[in-house]
Parts: structure tokens; sequence; C-alpha cells
């Protein structure tokens, strides 16, 4: 087992909230196909502005939005527009590109939770794009509450569509409470704390940590401390492609990264055409340009090394 540590990152340009991201960083690029782990708030939305993440672009992936207090509107280029709250899955699918916005609502005092990112393996990752909303199930172990919000987990099933053998759940546990979960020996499993301080098959972690578990344990055992703690379980296949993550899209070479960064200034910020594969999002803002490429040509990256 092992720990990642997060960096500090602005969602969305400069004038945005601040995430903790964990994944990817050197140590680790998935977790299964989970590929990118942003964690934010509590943020007291008066101080910070709140989330106000202008019209973006993505390919090759899926976007997972969670949130433990606040709102916040999606928008998007196939026609969603959807108010998430706690509790409520929204699942975007970007497939050949799509753009989408999110701000939080502006009743929304506090804003805290979790947005994650999920690699689409190559059989899958020219789909059309879609968006699901769910509402997933909860189930109650050892005084611990366990929603699952994508796959399968203590006999709760996700009705959320994914394209490889995943988990996703937040996990609600009292102080003092030992909590054993069934999973799957094939999949690597990371648990990100969001607050208190939870052991992990005896290995300790606090606020904003990623424990990473591979493959092999059958069962993970959470034990908590003095304080109650809320985590996120997230699990998978090991993701076995090399893929190239650079601003919001994901390819597979350099070339592919630069034809979807000219489609998305050509064709949005700079007006040429609303058909286009990333379409339009209808905002105040405008939608945010891509930064330039780097001097340096783009390496693929993966755990598994062919």
């Amino acid at each position: 087992m092992s720990i990642l540590r997060a960096r500090e990152v602005p969602l969305g340009g400069l004038r945005a909230m601040t995430v903790r991201r964990t994944l990817p960083n050197r140590e680790r690029i998935t977790i299964g196909a989970w590929c990118f782990v942003d964690h934010f708030g509590p943020d007291r939305v008066a101080d910070t502005g709140g989330m106000s993440v202008a019209p973006h672009p993505h390919t090759g992936l899926q976007t997972v939005s969670w949130l433990f207090a606040g709102e916040v509107e999606h928008r998007d280029s196939v026609g969603s527009h959807q108010m998430i709250a706690p509790g409520q899955l929204n699942l975007m699918t970007a497939g050949s590109g799509i753009s989408h916005s999110e701000v939080s609502n502006a009743k929304t005092d506090l804003l805290h939770g979790v947005q994650l990112w999920i690699a689409l393996p190559d059989t899958d990752r020219f789909v059309a794009p879609f968006f699901e909303h769910v509402i997933p199930s909860s189930v109650r172990l050892a005084d611990s509450t366990i929603t699952v919000f994508v796959g399968d987990l203590a006999g709760v099933t996700s009705p959320a569509v994914v394209f490889t053998p995943l988990v996703g759940a937040e996990i609600l546990m009292p102080a003092h409470t030992e909590l054993t979960l069934d999973v799957r020996a094939d999949f690597e499993h990371g648990v990100l704390i969001d607050s208190g301080v939870l052991e992990v098959n005896g290995e300790r972690a606090d606020g904003s940590d990623l424990l990473y578990c591979g493959v092999g344990a059958s069962t993970l055992t959470l034990n908590t401390g003095d304080q109650p703690v809320r985590a996120v379980l997230l699990g998978g296949e090991p993701f076995r492609e090399q893929v190239v993550m650079w601003w919001n899209f994901i390819g597979r070479t350099h070339d592919e990264v630069v034809a979807f960064r000219e489609a998305w200034q050509h064709d949005v910020i700079e007006e040429a055409r609303r058909d286009g594969p990333f379409g339009y999002v209808p905002s105040d803002d405008p939608a945010i340009a891509a930064p330039e490429m780097p001097r340096v040509r783009l390496r693929p990256r993966g755990q598994w090394k062919p």
C-alpha cells in the first residue's frame, strides 16, 4: 500500500477555486480507469467565489461529479441542463468530443465534493457523447453508510454506464468503527480521505490523502479513530493502455491531441462552426481557450508497460 499526497491546483483558471489533486501524479497515472481525482472544499462561496468553470472541451473520457455539500449547475453541448446536489451523480461521457460548463448555484453557501475522470478504453473512446443523472442507492453496514455511484459494492449496483470494470462509492463512518468490505481481488483500489483519520488494512491516512492498494486484496478493513470519517472508494481492473493526457483531452498520440486542440480553437474559440465535434454551450462567459501546446512532443503514459 502507498499514500498519494495532494497538490493544490486552480480549477478553470486563475480566478477560480482551488482544488486538491491526487491523481494523476508522479507515482501513479491511474487506479483502474480512474485517471483524475480533484477534491474541493468545504469552501465558503462568499469567500472563494465558488465554482465558475466556463465552457471547455473533453475527449476520450467520462467526468464524474459527486458533491458532499452545495449545488452545481451543469450544461453541455448535447443539450443537457442539470442541477446536481449531494447524493446525486452527474456522469458525462465525452467520447468523440463534448463541451460543458459547471457553475455553483447562487443559493449555495458551502461547496464541497469531488470531480473525477474515467479514461475510456480504445474500443469505446470515440463513442457518441451523452449525459446521465443518477440518484444511486445506499446500504448500511456496521453503522456505516455506503453509497455506490459507479459499479457494484456491498450488494448495491449503480445503473451508471461505464466502459471498464469499476467501482466508486462514498463511505460515511462514525468514530471508533471497523468496517470490512468484500472487494474484487482483480481490482486495484484507492481510498480518498475527505475528513477524519482512517486506517485501511492497517495503513493510516488523513484528510485529502489517497491511499492506494494494489490488486490481490479480497477485503478492505477500514477503522476510524476519535472522529467520524467520510471517504471515497475508487477501484477497477488495471487500465492496460498508454494514454496522452493534456489539458482536458485524453488521446493516444501527441498528434491526436494537437488535432483536438486545433478543432476546439477553430470551431469554438474562433466561433467558426457550431456543428463541430465540441458543439455549443450557452453561457454568459466566453469559452475557455486552450493553452499553447508544449514545445516537446507528448509521450503516452500509463502504469502498464507493453
